[in-house]
């Protein structure tokens, strides 16, 4: 959740402009939604508030993939209706207006997942705009949500996959692919004002380009494909570090590893594999050939002794045995993956999966769980111990009196671990410097800064 309290989406503050409070909900890719409304809010003379009271509007947008975060969403809605009165809903809830209009009728609108028009109509309607076109309102990267120095790039909307446990097609329709030259302008923007991190998402990014037949945009001198590998590549010519995200292991994926051994993008693939039983795999149409993925991730290791792989997996799905489960944990012990989160199977409204098998019990969920992190927890303080005593260059996202802590190239913000960074002297918040790592724990490193 982001309480939207940006220092830059909130500079240049006028007393006369109409004020709104802004809530964000969800994952990343709906944080950027939240920007593409915020920018346009801006441009056209709206303030932001740092607190429902007293502002003139809120906007809540809500993330409906699983109960739990349709829950939150709701008791978002409820605080600023009590705070505030005026209330205007959008994101992946808004797709089913009537849940919320249930619970919370009193709301002004309710409109779906970039459905960013729909937003901007609804806040004309509440709060008139009072745009002044003497005051250059909005920079040249439009309004970030995130710290200064790293950005999310989303190069496309929606999913044409169709797995058992998710809605996102539901919620955000097919895969839309956004122009590369589209794409590598904002992201030249970022870089041009201080963004040193660029976070590549989308729902599914190895599949970008596929529904326009990765057609070509012009791109300063030459023409640019919309696919993953060109793309990337160009990105790696502006001089930020680029991270991959939710990377869905199509064969075309094994392509960019030599980008990363070059030094072209970082390291580092976000990968969610979900499970590894072949069994389990099946029931939640994804790729089921567990053998052939240890086999990639060797192979990708080999060209790329430095590759950081991340991943994502679903304890408890519909009918899971415990032999399936069993299998899930030895692939953890054979992949090695360096970073893993795992959820436990949460039943969503109009899953595919709420019919594919038994439920699992919420006490056999939770052992597993706690099964599962033991024997991840292990593997990550087995890797991250071998990197005691290397050089790694890190990015900085705090500084405190004595310690600043950073990530490195193998750390994305928010869901991996941490550098803590001594040194002789001040550092700044996303400067990156070269650190000498004396010692690891089991998700973070420390080290002595020793290079700037």
């Amino acid at each position: 959740m982001a309480d939207i309290a940006s220092t830059d989406a909130l500079s240049s503050v006028r007393a006369d402009a109409p004020r709104i409070s802004f809530v964000s909900l969800g994952c990343p890719k709906a944080l950027v939604d939240s920007e593409r409304i915020i920018t346009s809010l801006r441009s056209e003379g709206y303030e932001l508030s740092r607190r429902h009271e007293g502002a003139d509007l809120v906007i809540v947008n809500t993330c409906g993939f699983l109960d739990s975060a349709k829950a939150e969403s709701l008791a978002a809605i409820g605080d600023a209706l009590k705070e505030n009165g005026k209330v205007i809903v959008t994101g992946c809830m808004g797709a089913e207006p009537e849940h919320i209009r249930d619970v919370h009728p009193g709301v002004l609108a309710v409109t779906g997942p970039q459905q960013y028009e729909s937003v901007l109509a609804a806040v004309h309607q509440a709060v008139p705009p009072s745009h002044d076109p003497f005051v250059d309102l909005v920079p040249p990267q439009g309004i970030k949500l995130t710290p200064r120095h790293y950005a999310y790039l989303k190069i496309s909307e929606g999913c044409n996959n169709r797995c058992t446990f998710c809605i996102i097609p539901k919620l955000r329709g097919d895969l839309v692919s956004r122009p590369a030259a589209d794409v590598l302008r904002e992201a030249e923007r970022l870089v041009a004002a201080g963004v040193k991190e660029l976070l590549v998402i989308s729902q599914d990014t190895s599949a970008y380009g596929i529904d326009v037949k990765y057609a070509a945009s012009k791109w300063k001198d030459r023409e640019v494909r919309a696919r993953f590998l060109d793309l990337a590549r160009e990105l790696g010519t502006l001089g930020a570090w680029v991270r991959m995200h939710y990377v869905y292991p199509y064969p075309h994926v094994d392509e960019v590893i030599g980008l990363m051994s070059d030094g072209v993008i970082l390291p580092y693939l976000d990968i969610p594999f979900q499970h590894a039983s072949p069994t389990v795999l099946k029931r939640m149409k994804r790729p089921a050939a567990q053998e052939k993925t240890l086999a990639r991730i060797q192979k990708w290791r080999q060209d790329c002794p430095d590759l950081t792989l991340r991943s994502t997996f679903i304890v408890g799905f519909p009918g899971e045995t415990e032999a399936e489960f069993e299998e899930l944990i030895d692939f953890l012990d054979e992949a090695e993956l360096d970073r893993v989160g795992c959820f436990k199977y949460e039943p969503v409204a109009g899953a595919p999966a709420n019919d594919l098998g038994a439920a699992i019990p919420d006490e056999v969920k939770e052992e597993r769980w706690k099964r599962f992190m033991e024997v991840q927890q292990r593997v990550s303080a087995r890797r991250l111990k071998r990197k005691v005593g290397t050089r790694q260059q890190v990015i900085i996202d705090s500084v405190g009196p004595t310690v600043a802590v950073g990530r490195s190239k193998a750390d994305a913000p928010e869901i991996d671990g941490s550098v803590h960074v001594a040194s002789r002297r001040p550092l700044r918040v996303g400067e990156i410097v070269t650190v000498k790592i004396e010692r690891a724990d089991a998700y973070d490193l420390h080290g002595m800064a020793v290079g700037f």
